[in-house]
């Protein structure tokens, strides 16, 4: 019996160490997006050229969620099911991306929150929570600088505000070579050229190159109320330029979410989307 309980004991060691050994690399998953919720609303709207696909679920405050570059909208089914039980969650696929078209005009910050803004227009929304992961936290600390009457409130994660602020690294790093890999599929599943992703990826690495270029002076005019965002093990953004956006914009709150990374709503969805709802719904 004695015998029995020792093996009993290790192996029970055994599962708690595989266990915690897990939890502590979950920053280096890339786990799958759950399945998305079904809409209440779907369809294109006309924006800019384009035809730009977007969902609608639930109820209440609206809150817009942008995913990042070469993404899609589905990378946020975890989220849409937890905000959409008291919200109005609307998301889309940005220009290009996912089941939305492109043109031949060039890429550029401006002209994305430009195509989010029509699209807001298009559902008759006049003012919106914003939640943006990468490109989409761009476009949103775009939209708090330019158009800041369309926001209630900004949650900018693992964005930049200067092209420095990106770790050259990134490119060697398995995650994220894994997350460019899972985009050229899903986009031939979803776009309406599937054959196009390199001419595709060709077209948006051009605004890469050179944007956002956001000056201190610019970020110190902000005046949405705005969190700025990164999992504590990002491998694309510095953390020393997260801090440094978080100290220019007046007022931002600094959030690390725990033993994550750059898709961090991935890795942790239910942490990410309790983040986000509590800054939301702050008073």
């Amino acid at each position: 019996m004695t015998r029995f309980w020792k093996a009993f004991a290790t192996v029970i060691l055994i599962v708690a160490s595989t266990a915690l050994a897990t939890a502590e690399e979950r920053w280096q998953t890339l786990p799958e997006p759950a399945p998305m919720p079904k809409p209440e609303q779907s369809g294109y709207a006309p924006v800019n050229g384009i035809q730009m696909y977007y969902a609608v679920f639930g109820k209440g405050d609206p809150v817009l969620l942008i995913h990042g570059g070469l993404g899609h909208a589905d990378i946020w089914a975890s989220q849409v099911a937890t905000l959409s039980k008291t919200h109005k969650v609307i998301v889309a696929d940005s220009r290009g991306h996912g089941r939305s078209t492109r043109t031949d005009e060039p890429y550029g910050y401006d002209l994305m929150a430009s195509d989010y803004l029509a699209l807001l227009d298009y559902l008759k929304i006049d003012k919106t929570a914003l939640v943006g992961w990468s490109d989409g936290g761009i476009i949103g600390i775009d939209i708090a600088l330019h158009h800041p009457e369309r926001l209630t409130r900004l949650f900018a994660q693992a964005a930049n505000v200067t092209t420095d602020g990106v770790d050259p690294g990134v490119m060697t790093n398995k995650t994220f070579a894994a997350y460019i890999d899972r985009s050229g599929r899903d986009y031939k599943k979803l776009s309406k050229t599937p054959d196009q992703y390199d001419a595709f990826v060709a077209q948006i690495s051009h605004m890469w190159e050179s944007q956002p270029a956001w000056t201190k002076e610019l970020l110190g005019k902000i005046t949405t109320p705005t969190a700025i965002v990164a999992g504590d093990h990002d491998e694309a953004i510095k953390r020393a330029h997260t801090e440094y956006m978080a100290s220019a914009i007046p007022g931002a709150k600094l959030i690390i979410l725990p033993n994550a990374s750059h898709f961090a709503m991935l890795q942790a969805p239910d942490e990410y989307s309790q983040a986000a709802l509590d800054f939301i719904d702050a008073k």
